[in-house]
């Protein structure tokens, strides 16, 4: 298995962390225990607050993963949306991290960079800076950018450097700096479900429209792009789209027809055998790759979705392995090119 969507929790982020006064940072308890407090994470001590590739790497043995590719968890994005003096070192401080993991662990690492997104033209600059890196192979970056076309017209010139590069490029949910984020509190019943679910998902259906629907890629070939999570609800409501086009705009090629020939692809993190079989009649088994969230629940769940689908041995072998050790090809092949050059 290559795992596409591995968070991780990078311990270079500490001293940036102990200087913060607001979550996400580390406090000293009253019984002088340092902890992280940030979302979901209340507390932690510090022990455990951060990820080691040493112990990452002895659970992917276990669980047959030949290669985790890293980004960062969205609790410590914190740092792409502070000012740009400041972003853009935590930023580099982050992909050097990732960079060193990646070298001292040839093959069984890769990783999404961090970008300093309150600045494109220093965010283009750093993706320039991380492909050089490494085992970096693209950046993360946040759903929001993507929910309309119009949004989209932000990230340009990231789309630009990528397409330069062969890059891929990991879409997640998330905001841009400054959105209101998330959309229900916690004081909402069910917050959890509604944020980490239906909103989660209903806004990834919104990216997979933008990427798949308009013409935003077409200036960007040479770009990978992957949506998390199935690229939301697409699987499930394609056939209602189908029926809406045929009612209202019938000289339209059908939704389902872009999405199949539409060159994004998604990753099926979360998802269990039906949700799998659902994204490999829309999309076909060659767009689809694996995603665990980087967890050792996540891998298990994901080995087992895969197992019961009923997609046959071929599509399984693509999603497993075959799609995503294409992908990192191509990255490797666009960087011995420039070297050549």
């Amino acid at each position: 298995m290559i795992d596409m969507h591995a968070h991780w929790r990078p311990a270079e982020l500490v001293d940036a962390l102990r200087a913060r006064t607001k979550a996400p940072r580390i406090r000293r308890t009253d019984d002088g225990v340092e902890v992280l407090e940030a979302p979901r994470m209340a507390d932690t001590p510090l022990a455990q607050a951060f990820d080691d590739a040493e112990v990452q790497l002895a659970r992917m043995d276990r669980q047959g993963v030949s290669m985790s590719v890293l980004s960062l968890l969205g609790t410590f994005c914190w740092v792409e949306s502070q000012p740009p003096a400041e972003s853009g070192a935590l930023c580099r401080q982050v992909n050097d991290g990732f960079a060193a993991i990646c070298a001292r662990h040839p093959g069984r690492f890769a990783a999404f960079a961090a970008l300093p997104l309150t600045d494109m033209s220093d965010a283009a600059a750093e993706l320039e800076r991380a492909m050089a890196l490494p085992g970096v192979i693209g950046a993360q970056l946040p759903g929001n950018y993507f929910l309309t076309r119009t949004d989209a017209e932000a990230v340009r010139l990231l789309l630009a450097v990528a397409n330069r590069h062969r890059a891929v490029l990991l879409i997640h949910h998330g905001p841009r700096p400054g959105d209101a984020f998330p959309k229900v509190g916690g004081g909402v019943d069910n917050a959890r479900r509604r944020n980490g679910t239906l909103d989660m998902q209903a806004s990834l259906s919104s990216v997979m429209v933008t990427l798949c629907l308009t013409d935003l890629l077409a200036g960007y070939p040479d770009v990978t792009v992957v949506v998390h999570n199935l690229g939301g609800n697409i699987p499930y409501e394609v056939e209602r789209m189908d029926h809406r086009c045929l009612l209202d705009t019938p000289e339209e090629v059908l939704p389902s027809a872009r999405f199949r020939a539409a060159k994004v692809a998604v990753d099926c993190n979360s998802f269990g055998p039906r949700a799998i079989e659902a994204a490999v009649a829309l999309y076909g088994a060659e767009r689809i790759v694996c995603g665990t969230d980087g967890s050792a629940f996540g891998v298990d769940w994901t080995r087992k979705a895969l197992e019961d689908a009923q997609i046959g041995d071929a599509a399984r072998a693509l999603i497993l392995q075959r799609n995503a050790a294409a992908m990192l090809d191509r990255v490797g092949l666009a960087a011995a090119e420039r070297a050549a050059a």
